[in-house]
């Protein structure tokens, strides 16, 4: 027996979720029957009471993305626990060059904000729970162990603890990760480059309050990011990304909790202020991927599975995030004209919109990455100077912002 839905989405994260509750809202009025599916169980109802936890790794929501969660109906509810970005620093150690934006300059509340990876997975994934129009299944924990896509219906074995599931399927979005087994399985090939560097990321506390700062700063051994995050029990935590090459990240991640700080301290320096404390540290190598094939008929792939990118500017999440947008509104569309959501013509117009953007902030991430982990002198004074203009620049720094802030996608538009 095989049941039959018009949308399957292979992975319940951040992107997976946040699909499905764009297409909640317009789920019933349009008949869109959706699984989605995730390997992770999930806790009981009565257990799934937050706590923000010191540790807790965040993420950076692009302004932009506040229209989205908008629409989707979940913003008011992620406000309990985001913390504002209302200024960004940018600068290059050692050097001149600095360059800062305002959110009052830019006339909205926040540049963007910053949100525990935890809070909202939560969220989303309470929205979905919470929905009582019949739409959705909620397929947890399962395994998709095989997948047949195909424009008219896509076939898909899922296991589960109590039984094997055979289910059919319109169309299939793979959304299970940088890592995804799915997209490997069907061939999909990735371009790659390595840039051997990790990113060692973990929370710090300031001696001081962070005034919802967020701080760029390019050294000779690659960026830091420091991301303004919710005061818990006193202290001022804040998220530390820091790149380092290859060859340094063991000895870093070696040093004891003070040896860190002062290092850390060496390299940052004290715009901020000073580092009390660190938590956790963890690091991952960092490389550039772009999946060849981002659909096919029947099939999508979404978010990490697609692309993934040096975290510079912070920009991975709010990509994957516009093609979450671009890909419910081709949806949605194509219900309205009577096709099907796996219509390979359809996709690949989606595929299409989505392209340029892609192209856009991978390369600017990359060229961004070299250009400022480049020790040339001439090419220092270059960008010292380029900071410094774009400082009292008016309108350059205002068509940056409008970068950082992902304005330059539309917004999630549900029919009325």
């Amino acid at each position: 027996m095989k049941k039959h839905y018009d949308l399957v989405i292979a992975g319940g994260g951040m992107v997976g979720a946040s699909l499905a509750c764009a297409l909640l809202p317009v789920a019933q009025a349009l008949q869109l029957k959706i699984a989605l599916v995730e390997l992770q169980p999930l806790p009981a109802p009565e257990e799934n009471s937050f706590q923000p936890s010191y540790d807790a790794r965040s993420t950076a929501l692009a302004y932009g993305a506040r229209s989205f969660y908008q629409a989707t109906g979940v913003w008011s509810r992620l406000l309990e626990h985001l913390t504002p970005i209302e200024h960004i620093h940018v600068s290059d150690r050692g050097r001149f060059g600095a360059t800062r934006l305002h959110a009052a300059d830019e006339q909205v509340p926040a540049l963007g904000y910053v949100v525990e990876n935890h809070w909202l997975g939560q969220v989303l994934l309470d929205n979905i729970r919470q929905d009582r129009s019949g739409c959705l299944d909620f397929i947890c924990p399962a395994e998709i162990e095989s997948f047949t896509p195909g424009e008219g219906c896509s076939l898909l074995s899922v296991k589960t603890p109590d039984a094997q599931l055979q289910l059919q399927a319109e169309l299939a979005v793979i959304a299970d990760g940088g890592r995804s087994g799915l997209r490997e399985a069907l061939g999909i090939s990735c371009e790659e480059r390595r840039y051997g560097q990790h990113a060692l990321v973990a929370n710090v506390s300031l001696d001081r309050p962070h005034q919802q700062v967020a701080y760029e700063r390019f050294t000779d051994s690659g960026p830091m990011a420091l991301l303004p995050g919710e005061t818990l029990d006193g202290e001022f935590r804040c998220g530390l990304v820091w790149t380092l090459p290859d060859e340094a990240v063991a000895e870093v991640l070696a040093l004891d909790d003070a040896a860190f700080l002062q290092q850390l301290q060496q390299v940052f320096g004290y715009r901020a202020g000073r580092f009390m404390r660190v938590g956790e540290r963890y690091s991952y190598p960092l490389k550039l991927t772009l999946a060849q094939e981002q659909v096919r008929a029947g099939l999508v792939v979404l978010g990490n599975a697609a692309h993934a990118m040096h975290p510079i500017a912070g920009q991975g999440y709010n990509l994957a995030l516009r093609g979450v947008t671009d890909l419910a509104e081709n949806l949605i569309a194509s219900r309205q004209m009577g096709r099907s959501l796996g219509d390979l013509a359809r996709l690949q117009a989606y595929e299409q919109q989505r392209k340029a953007d892609q192209l856009r902030t991978i390369g600017f991430s990359d060229k961004t990455m070299r250009l400022f982990s480049n020790a040339n002198p001439v090419l220092s004074l270059g960008r010292s100077l380029g900071l410094q203009m774009l400082d009292v620049c008016p309108l350059g720094k205002t068509l940056f912002a409008r970068a950082a802030m992902g304005l330059n996608s539309p917004a999630l538009q549900l029919p009325r």
